[in-house]
């Protein structure tokens, strides 16, 4: 038996991140059936930075947040791991995060991954998606190309059915307002 799944994952994100104001939603979650979804999303949160070894060699090291001074233009990555523990594959899976409030996106891992500028209602690859500003003092309105301060939202429409058992990992990153 095939089912059709979307999960929306409103990510717990930091409970320790009260300089910028937190960082998400509480965890929700839906499916398109009414058959209790099989398929779990755990999040994960970390900090990255650059830093020098005694060799001077640049590294990247990923920090949970409650061990770092969180400051603007930190790199924010977010992980999802996905999990089907269902005996049957799902088909049609789709997993949604919003961006918190003080993060503005930077890029997704998955070239098939989609973002949205205007709360989920649209869907796409950044380059192709517009975003219409007010006119100022009775001008029209604007169409503009969207940037990565306007995604609200990142999206992963899984085309292929994840197994049973199967295990995966999505991600996104973002930097700090």
């Amino acid at each position: 038996m095939k089912r059709n799944f979307t999960m929306t994952a409103f990510v717990i994100l930091l409970a320790a991140a009260p300089i910028i104001g937190g960082w998400g939603s509480p965890a929700q979650a839906q499916t398109q059936s009414d058959a209790p979804s099989a398929v779990t999303l755990r999040s994960n949160v970390q900090i990255e930075r650059i830093e020098r070894d005694a060799k001077g060699i640049e590294k990247t090291i990923l920090f949970a947040p409650k061990d770092v001074a969180v400051v603007p233009g930190d790199v924010v990555v977010f992980t999802l791991f996905v999990h089907n523990s269902s005996a049957q594959p799902a088909v049609g899976f789709t997993a949604s995060n919003p961006m918190p409030a003080a993060v503005r996106f930077e890029s997704v891992a998955e070239d098939w991954a989609e973002v949205s500028v205007d709360n989920g209602v649209h869907w796409g690859k950044l380059a192709d998606l517009k975003v219409q500003t007010k006119g100022v003092a009775g001008t029209p309105d604007v169409e503009r190309a969207a940037t990565a301060l306007d995604v609200t939202h990142v999206r992963w429409v899984f085309v292929d059915a994840i197994a049973s058992g199967a295990r995966r990992n999505i991600s996104y990153r973002g930097a700090v307002k």
